[in-house]
């Protein structure tokens, strides 16, 4: 584990990215206390597909667009 300050980070943050990314837990702290944590984002599993949905949408009422009465103030 990897904790700096806020200034450190600034100078040094490509660094600290490049060991969050390869697992290293990374740490900015602020009076010794920390702050916050550098992770790397995960990527999807499985890519997207359009239509993959099709079909999952069983009912809609027939009213469901209809404006509703605890915005009747509004209108």
């Amino acid at each position: 584990m990897t904790q700096v300050n806020i200034a450190q980070a600034k100078a040094h943050l490509s660094e600290l990215v490049q060991k969050a990314l390869l697992g290293e837990e990374v740490i900015i702290a602020r009076d010794n206390k920390p702050q916050v944590r550098i992770v790397p984002i995960e990527q999807p599993k499985t890519k997207r597909q359009f239509g993959s949905g099709k079909g999952s949408v069983l009912y809609i009422a027939d009213d469901f667009d209809a404006p509703l009465d605890d915005f009747a103030d509004y209108m």
